[in-house]
């Protein structure tokens, strides 16, 4: 059996703040690394130091074609999920996840290629009134993937332990018995 890998695609952002919500996403859901296009980020970057803690602790790599990550960073089994709103694709609830992914997100002010939603193995979309930005959807699509693992139920199976262990030193409280 391969080892799950989720890696997140990001076309050409340019806002380093939503980045920066994407990598602590990695984090929190468990996903592996950040594969982005594009020179936007690069410049965004910068000029915000909001990231580059988070992005010291994470693998995050500019490439040419999301469709061409080099194949020592990539299992020949991951599939390419594009996550857009898009006519006939999946909605996100009934969408099961695979268990090599790279989930790839359209800029914010723009949508992914035709070329890209063509060769993807999957599209799916978020249900909602109206769109979300990049960090959001990212957010929702990893928590979505945890939620409905092996590894999401385990999570819950920890209860208080694993809130003690996640939340902010200052935060000690407790539901009302």
């Amino acid at each position: 059996m391969n080892k799950e890998q989720v890696s997140i695609g990001l076309i050409n952002p340019k806002d380093a703040q939503n980045v920066g919500s994407v990598l602590r996403a990695i984090g929190c859901y468990q996903a592996d690394d950040i594969y982005y296009t594009g020179n936007r980020y690069a410049y965004a970057l910068k000029h915000n130091t909001d990231t580059h803690n988070i992005q010291s602790q994470t693998h995050i790599t500019k490439v040419d074609d999301l469709l061409n990550v080099p194949q020592e960073h990539m299992s020949k089994d991951t599939k390419i999920i594009c996550i857009e709103l898009v006519e006939g694709a999946t909605p996100l609830p009934e969408f099961e996840h695979p268990e090599s992914a790279l989930y790839i997100f359209g800029p914010e002010d723009g949508n992914i290629a035709q070329k890209i939603i063509n060769q993807a193995d999957e599209v799916v979309y978020i249900p909602t009134i109206g769109c979300m930005n990049l960090a959001a959807t990212a957010n929702v699509v990893l928590y979505d993937r945890l939620a409905k693992s092996l590894r999401g139920k385990s999570l819950i199976e920890q209860g208080d332990e694993l809130i003690r262990s996640s939340r902010d030193g200052n935060n000690h409280l407790k539901v009302k018995q």
